[in-house]
C-alpha cells in the first residue's frame, strides 16, 4: 500500500492540497525499482532527498576489500540522503538499494531549504520538519554506534536487543534484519554472529526462532 504524503514524517502538518503544490514547487519526481536495485551508488553527490512511498530500502557501504555494512533502512513513509542532498557537492558514502519492490519520491532539497516568493507557511512546516528528521538520524547514529562499540559480538547483540526489547516495551520483539543483515549492521562476520546467537540460546539470555527474539532472566542477567 502506498503511503499518502500528508501522513509521512516530512509533510506532517500539511493539508493534502497544500502536499500537491508542494510536489510541484519541489519538482517531485516518483521512480519504482524492483527488488535489489541500486537506487544511488557510492561516489556520486545528489541534490535530491528519497521519501519511500512504498517497500523498502537498505543504506549501506561498502570498503575496498568489499565488505559491507548497512548503516540503516528506510520504510515506507521514511526519507534518506537529506544529509548530502543539503550539503551541494558532497559525494555519496553511501550505497541505498531496494529491498524489496519500492517506489520513491525525490525531491529537490535546495527548494526546501529556500522556500519560493510566496513564503507559505506550509513550506515552513516542511522545514522544520526536515529538521525535526534530521536530529532524528543522528540519534540513530548514535544508537548505532553505542551497539557497535563492545569488543565481543555478544556485547554488541544484548546492546541491540536491550534497545529493541526497550522498544518493545517487553520481552520479545521481531528484528527488522536478517541474519546476513544484522551481522553487516553490527559490523561483525554471519557466521560468528549466528554462532553467539546459538550460546546466548544455550546460556540461557535469549530464545531465537527466525527473526523473533525472545530476552531471558533480562533483570537477572545484568544487561537489560
Amino acid at each position: 500500500m502506498e503511503q499518502k504524503l500528508w501522513e509521512t514524517a516530512l509533510f506532517r502538518g500539511i493539508s493534502p492540497t497544500d502536499c500537491e503544490g508542494l510536489l510541484h514547487c519541489l519538482h517531485g519526481v516518483q521512480k519504482t525499482y524492483e527488488k535489489g536495485a541500486v537506487i544511488w551508488s557510492e561516489g556520486k553527490p545528489t541534490a535530491q532527498i528519497g521519501l519511500v512511498l512504498r517497500g523498502e530500502v537498505f543504506i549501506s557501504c561498502t570498503d575496498v576489500w568489499g565488505h559491507q555494512s548497512i548503516l540503516g533502512r528506510a520504510q515506507a513513509g521514511a526519507v534518506f540522503g537529506e544529509a548530502y542532498a543539503c550539503v551541494p557537492g558532497e559525494p555519496l558514502l553511501i550505497c541505498v538499494t531496494a529491498a524489496k519492490e519500492t517506489t520513491v519520491l525525490f525531491l529537490e532539497a535546495g527548494r526546501i531549504l529556500s522556500p519560493c516568493d510566496h513564503a507559505c507557511s506550509f513550506h515552513m512546516v516542511l522545514v522544520k520538519n526536515l529538521l525535526t528528521i534530521c536530529a532524528q538520524k543522528s540519534l540513530q547514529l548514535s544508537r548505532r554506534i553505542l551497539h557497535t562499540s563492545p569488543k565481543s559480538i555478544r556485547g554488541k547483540l544484548l546492546s541491540y536487543f536491550s534497545e529493541c526489547a526497550k522498544k518493545a516495551g517487553g520481552d520479545f520483539f521481531e528484528l527488522p534484519y536478517n541474519r546476513q543483515q544484522l551481522a553487516d549492521y553490527l559490523s561483525v562476520d554471519r557466521s560468528a554472529l549466528c554462532k553467539e546467537l546459538s550460546a546466548m540460546q544455550r546460556d540461557g539470555l535469549i530464545l531465537s526462532e527466525k527473526r523473533r527474539i525472545t530476552v531471558l532472566h533480562a533483570k537477572d542477567s545484568g544487561w537489560f
